[in-house]
């Protein structure tokens, strides 16, 4: 069967669906894979028991929801060792598979970083709920009260790879802003989102609310990636893809539903000609090396001409310095002998590694232009003590996040103060940057009459 195609009314069976989706949702196997006709049907059995968890997940008050995210983050908290163990196997596999120190590095989980993980959850639950925000509300002169009010989406495949910790936040997210969700992670950190899917399910049935609001597809056998984009007969409502560049390419090329586009983060720090040069080195420090696998990490700097005899040298001896290996034009090259020369495609690379491509421009226009012909739309930087310049740069730079004088790893849901993210949305419809809860809802028109008619 094609990956993409739609479950076959072939595989009907309700027995073998039940019965492969049990074994779909058991604790995560490195190697699990199920015959087609099995996992056509499991998919397919997922996706009807996610529809009808979303319906209960949407009618659900706050205050259950709060309780409910709350036990999970005790239960990941709880399940730590399980979750550690689980990781720990999924580390080994990867070291002997040649893996790079970056995807070690967002693979690998911490005693710290499942900390951080069920503050994140509990994060969410401490965030306001928005399904039934009335946002706007209008009288007509006919005397109907016209109310838009928020609504969840349904149901929501999220698809992603290295990191396990989007499983919990993915989670968490989806079940405050009302809806259910089936969650894909990739087959490398299969045993950890396992595990943490595992602790995250134990903790809403505690607090009365369905496991099947958060399913999990325990396999490796990318057909199942094939089914979630077909819409697995119609259950699924949007797909989001969290990883590289090649996923969300098939995900925007196969989806037979809509999409949140998430895509590669090449992000750009330019710094002006009326840059203060400690600010400067203190943001592009931090922008490329606090952690280099993150798609908010700086990929390319810009510096300004004019300013290129007292700045250049400084930023790139100290991005060096820091173990950054520099990638320059022929200015840069010049200003430090351990640069090395720039290719054409550096310049539309994201590296997600201690890598950074370096080129000097003739001003704020000229930075603008490199951003527009290379730029990914996702997270980009001025450093400058020019007001006019720096509200220049954060109109015409068509980015879904934009900064004056910080560092572009804010470009994280957290930070914004959304709890989690789901991901960084590049796209123009629907959402764009940080997708939070809110971001995960739609709207309906309420309409109040007093027996009004249209003539």
């Amino acid at each position: 069967m094609s990956e993409a195609a739609h479950c076959d009314p072939y595989f009907e069976s309700d027995t073998m669906a039940t019965a492969s989706a049990a074994r779909m949702n058991a604790p995560a196997s490195a190697e699990r894979a199920l015959p087609p006709a099995d996992l056509a049907a499991a998919m397919l059995a997922m996706g009807k028991r996610a529809r009808a968890a979303a319906r209960v997940i949407a009618l659900a008050d706050a205050e259950t929801k709060t309780a409910a995210l709350k036990a999970a983050a005790a239960a990941v908290r709880a399940a730590r060792a399980e979750i550690l163990a689980a990781n720990a196997a999924d580390v080994a596999r990867a070291k002997a598979d040649g893996m790079t120190g970056s995807f070690l590095d967002r693979l690998t989980l911490t005693p710290e970083r499942i900390e951080v993980m069920a503050e994140g959850i509990e994060a969410v639950a401490g965030l306001p709920d928005p399904v039934g925000k009335v946002t706007e509300r209008w009288t007509r002169p006919n005397g109907m009260i016209i109310e838009r009010v928020r609504t969840p989406l349904g149901v929501i495949g999220v698809i992603y790879e290295s990191r396990p910790n989007v499983t919990a936040d993915a989670a968490a997210l989806c079940l405050r802003s009302g809806n259910a969700v089936i969650l894909r992670g990739g087959s490398d950190s299969l045993a950890s989102s396992g595990a943490i899917h595992k602790a995250f399910v134990a903790g809403i049935a505690a607090a009365g609310l369905p496991e099947d609001a958060v399913q999990f597809v325990n396999t490796v056998d990318r057909a199942a990636v094939g089914h979630m984009l077909a819409g697995l007969d119609g259950t699924v409502d949007v797909i989001v893809p969290r990883g590289g560049k090649s996923l969300v390419a098939r995900v925007q090329s196969d989806a037979r539903v809509p999409v949140f586009s998430h895509l590669d983060g090449i992000v750009h720090v330019f710094v002006d000609k009326a840059a203060d040069l400690d600010m400067a080195k203190t943001v592009v420090l931090n922008a490329k090396m606090r952690r280099t696998g993150i798609c908010g990490a700086a990929e390319t700097l810009l510096v300004d001409r004019a300013v290129a005899e007292t700045h250049l040298k400084p930023l790139v001896a100290m991005l060096i310095d820091a173990g950054c290996e520099v990638r320059g034009d022929a200015v840069v090259q010049a200003v430090d002998p351990r640069v090395e020369a720039a290719a054409d495609s550096d310049w539309d690379t994201e590296y997600l590694d201690a890598i950074l491509a370096v080129k000097v421009v003739d001003g704020l226009d000229a930075a603008i232009a490199h951003i527009e012909q290379h730029g990914s739309h996702h997270t980009d930087c001025i450093v400058t003590q020019d007001t006019q310049a720096a509200e220049r740069f954060l109109a015409e730079v068509d980015s879904a996040i934009v900064l004056h004088n910080a560092s572009t790893q804010f470009a994280d849901g957290g930070e914004f103060g959304f709890g989690a993210e789901i991901g960084i949305a590049t796209g123009r419809m629907h959402a764009r940057g940080p997708v939070g809860a809110e971001q995960l809802t739609s709207f309906k028109y309420r309409i109040h009459g007093s027996g009004q008619t249209r003539p």
